[in-house]
């Protein structure tokens, strides 16, 4: 099963962002760069404002390690999960 980013609407996650006694995955977003339990728990960032922030810088691919899949496109990305 596949699981949505609540940052930038990635929609290939392996497993969910937050478990059902909300405990973070601890997942990276290869798309936007979010750690779910590092950014929001550990640095109060929330995910709009990572979201803000990764639009406003560009809504680059952030996976070195995992290649963008051909044809990505960040805003159909964010407007497919509702996100824009």
């Amino acid at each position: 099963m596949k699981h949505t980013c609540l940052v930038c609407g990635w929609p290939d996650l392996h497993e969910p962002p937050r478990n059902s006694e909300n405990g973070a995955s601890f997942e990276i977003c290869p798309s936007c760069g979010f750690q779910f339990g590092f950014d929001d728990d550990d640095h109060g960032l929330t995910y709009e404002a990572a979201r803000a922030a990764w639009i406003k810088s560009g809504m680059k691919w952030w996976s070195e390690a995992r290649p963008s899949p051909r044809h990505w496109d960040a805003t159909k990305q964010l407007t497919s999960a509702h996100l824009i």
